[in-house]
């Protein structure tokens, strides 16, 4: 491979995957297995936020003042995607 279309190194996916490198030792202290399954869809929806630059922030703020009246069928629409 001489046509330089390949990085000399893999520092960009490294650093993309550091979060989830560290949220696996973190798991561990979750307290419990149902503890670490709630951090686990926190991590993914912060990442999913990161993904399609959406403040994580602003998201789950919205998104916590808008359970209480929002209907149970409909919380799909909810989670970080693009509108």
């Amino acid at each position: 491979m001489r046509d330089g279309l390949y990085e000399i190194d893999n520092n960009l996916i490294e650093n993309r995957i550091r979060v989830l490198a560290l949220g696996r030792k973190n798991y561990m202290f979750a307290g419990s297995h149902e503890g670490a399954a709630c951090n686990a869809m926190m991590y993914s929806f912060f990442a999913c936020c990161k993904n399609i630059d959406i403040n994580p922030h602003k998201w789950l703020t919205d998104v916590i003042s808008r359970i209480p009246i929002h209907k149970a069928s409909r919380l799909s629409e909810l989670l970080p995607i693009i509108g």
